[in-house]
């Protein structure tokens, strides 16, 4: 039979383990939100489709006089901003990613939108690495990782969040075998 301080340091253990760390993505690297030069249209299509994006991430577009417009399919389609989800204005704009499925931008500016300022990402469950009894979970890269991404930050906060936690709990269930 477990000790109790022992239990409690394998469940703690569990959820540390089980805890991914969400991502913030810098929209465009270095480039930020703008208007594609004519010989790179597909800009953020691209850009988009060699990251995963999962539930609890965030996006970050930085831009100067222009805007950021979420929006459903049809209207992403024709660059239409006249039923917008949200618009953002600011020139820095977080947008939490909170649900599975697929999210719209465009810019508010239809002539930009048409010159290929817009993307759509499509947004995962996060998986969740629990134990398993019988073989462990298979990890695959993410296409930035296999293509590379040019930028840090798509790597370095998760990466040391982890890091940590998976440090912290393993101190714990030390702590907890040492002690009579």
């Amino acid at each position: 039979m477990l000790s109790s301080s022992t239990s409690v340091a394998l469940i703690f253990l569990t959820f540390t383990i089980a805890t991914v760390a969400a991502k913030e993505f810098l929209v465009g690297d270095d480039v930020g939100w703008r208007i594609p030069a004519s010989n790179e249209t597909e800009l953020y299509t691209v850009w988009a489709s060699r990251r995963r994006f999962h539930i609890g991430d965030s996006l970050r577009f930085q831009y100067k006089n222009d805007s950021v417009v979420l929006t459903v399919k049809w209207l992403f389609h024709h660059c239409d901003a006249s039923q917008p989800i949200s618009i953002f204005t600011d020139g820095d704009t977080v947008i939490n990613l909170e649900r599975t499925g697929r999210y719209f931008f465009i810019s508010g500016h239809s002539d930009r939108c048409n010159k290929g300022q817009k993307m759509m990402v499509n947004v995962m469950k996060r998986h969740q690495f629990l134990p398993s009894s019988a073989t462990p979970p298979t990890i695959s890269p993410s296409p930035s990782q296999l293509y590379g991404s040019g930028a840090s930050s798509d790597f370095g906060p998760a990466v040391s969040v982890s890091v940590v936690s998976f440090v912290v709990a393993v101190a714990g269930l030390w702590l907890c075998f040492v002690q009579p």
